[in-house]
């Protein structure tokens, strides 16, 4: 299995990661050449793709604070996490509750670089290098073992990554999820959307493009269905699932996903 590879801590700048492009639509720096020609080339077809990824980062910060306001989460294990950009879920969470504890995984090693040099004098956040698949030594991790205690709820998040991941009977999304949630207490949360289409053209242009361009680091664009069946067992809570810039925007007049030629769609469950 994939996630069962020895993770290479050598960063290629001449082939494209979903982080770093995702770094450079959101207007960061940590990209290369290579990232922002798959950028010019992806939004040829799908040119909503910049407020998407905006779109999504807003989201992801609105569902942290709820988790950490409404809900009395101090506990966020954040898969795929990407690139630190402004507003990180720990930023977002210890500003609400200065205890709050996260636990970054990603299996990029410019994430780890750059992660690490960001949280060095932040004792309640650590980045590991995994893949998110690999549960097992993501729990087990020493760093989430000193910051997650797995006997009180915990806020796992998915956001926007499985998309990067294929379908399969042990590591695809569905196995993932039920891989972590048999490990957490009831009450504990779940956050997953990812990139979906109902246009089979545009999810096969973006699937193809996308596994070509990061040399096979990728899953498929899916369907909301798809999404649906993530949450298999859990509690969705209002407004259910959504295209994610609806999801309890902040005011009337924040800023919605227009187009529609593929959206970000997903929401919050929570574990019976």
């Amino acid at each position: 299995m994939q996630a069962d590879k020895q993770l290479s801590t050598e960063i290629d700048s001449n082939v494209p990661t979903a982080a770093r492009m995702y770094d450079y639509y959101l207007g960061g720096k940590d990209n290369y050449a290579a990232d922002r020609a798959a950028v010019a080339e992806l939004d040829k077809v799908v040119p909503s793709t910049r407020r998407l990824a905006l779109n999504n980062r807003r989201f992801l910060q609105r569902v942290v604070r709820t988790l950490a306001q409404d809900y009395g989460i101090r506990q966020f294990l954040d898969h795929g996490s990407g690139l630190p950009t402004q507003d990180n879920v720990h930023q977002v969470a210890q500003r609400v509750a200065p205890d709050s504890r996260v636990v970054y995984v990603d299996n990029d090693p410019m994430v780890l670089v750059h992660g690490r040099a960001l949280l060095d004098q932040n004792d309640r956040t650590a980045v590991i290098h995994a893949d998110m698949r690999s549960t097992d030594e993501i729990f087990s991790h020493p760093e989430t073992q000193r910051l997650i205690d797995f006997s009180q709820p915990v806020a796992v998040l998915f956001n926007s990554v499985f998309h990067c991941i294929p379908d399969s009977d042990t590591d695809g999304p569905l196995a993932v999820v039920r891989r972590v949630t048999e490990r957490l207490v009831p009450g504990s949360y779940a956050v997953m959307c990812q990139l979906v289409s109902e246009d089979a053209e545009v999810r096969k242009f973006v699937t193809e493009f996308m596994d070509q361009a990061t040399q096979g680091h990728w899953g498929r664009v899916r369907e909301p269905k798809d999404v649906e069946g993530f949450f298999e067992g859990m509690d969705i809570l209002e407004p259910g699932l959504v295209e994610v810039s609806t999801w309890r925007p902040d005011t009337e007049v924040a800023p919605r996903q227009l187009s529609e030629e593929w959206i970000e769609f997903g929401g919050l469950g929570r574990l019976r």
